[in-house]
């Protein structure tokens, strides 16, 4: 097998004019030139140079190879600078999942900050809905996942939480319900109401609403089951039920819905950043989510 290094010392005799002339520009001897000369040829099993008075020129084979030396140089300084950017979060391949209501709200605005300061970091972004973006990250897929906490199952070691922000639920009421009147609702007054489900498949959204439904000492009744958002409020509208909906999630409510907050107790779902182990100190996760916050103030 050709050694790179021996070519590169072929190429800049060949460029030097002589053994002695690249020995002085090298930094070596002429004899420890000489030495990887000899070793390249019989790597490559033909003559590479010939002498011509006191200096050298190169064979065709001489030549091929001081060409590819002149290539495979390009191409380590291009892995070179292009690792010392990785190194220093300026550049690689940063791949983020989320949650829909995430990506309408968090992570626009931190992805426009992320291009402005990381222009050569190269994202990968995607919508995980339905379903849990955090297997994305424990698997090795992804480099962040933005999730909902609490959940039923233990994180992976290979993962660590920042929190983002806590999205408190709020009741959303069909105009002209008699609990219109009040700022703030009990959530046991909600226990004999039909409700309108907007949480499918269930996961950790649901687990929050329920197990604070059943901490007020009721299990909503659900009539109608929606799979997003913006159609639950528009069921709450025509007057089939109440729904409980997360702030980040309520987007524009149609006119037909009131929304009031909650207490005893007030739902909450905490957004965290799950990180992978070998991202947590790259100065562009640090940024982008730093601009997740930034998003909320």
């Amino acid at each position: 097998m050709l050694d790179v290094r021996r070519m590169q010392v072929l190429r800049a005799v060949i460029i030097s004019g002589s053994i002695t002339a690249a020995a002085r520009n090298l930094g070596y001897t002429p004899s420890a030139i000489s030495q990887q000369l000899s070793t390249l040829e019989r790597e490559a099993g033909t003559a590479l140079l010939e002498r011509v008075g006191r200096g050298v020129r190169p064979t065709p084979a001489g030549t091929l190879l001081s060409e590819h030396a002149e290539t495979v140089s390009e191409q380590l300084a291009k892995a070179e600078a292009a690792l010392n950017e990785l190194k220093d979060g300026r550049g690689g391949r940063l791949a983020i999942r989320y949650f829909a209501t995430a990506g309408a709200r968090l992570v626009p605005p931190a992805v426009a900050a992320l291009r402005r300061e990381f222009p050569r970091v190269r994202l990968d972004l995607k919508l995980i809905e339905p379903g849990d973006p955090l297997p994305e990250v424990e698997c090795g897929r992804a480099d962040v996942a933005i999730v909902v906490l609490p959940r039923r199952e233990p994180l992976a070691k290979n993962v660590s939480l920042v929190h983002l922000v806590d999205d408190p639920y709020r009741l959303v009421l069909p105009k002209g319900h008699p609990l219109e009147a009040k700022r703030v609702v009990d959530l046991a007054e909600l226990a004999e109401e039909p409700w309108v489900g907007n949480e499918w498949p269930p996961g950790p959204c649901r687990d929050i609403m329920l197990d604070a439904c059943a901490a007020a000492g009721f299990t909503p009744n659900f009539v109608v089951e929606s799979e997003d958002y913006q159609t639950a409020q528009g069921f709450v509208a025509a007057g089939l039920g109440v729904a409980l909906i997360p702030a980040l999630g309520l987007g524009s409510p149609p006119p037909g819905v009131q929304i009031r907050r909650l207490r005893r107790p007030e739902p909450l779902r905490a957004i965290h950043a799950a990180v992978a182990a070998h991202a947590r100190d790259q100065p562009a996760v640090r940024h982008l989510l730093a601009a997740m916050r930034a998003s909320l103030d």
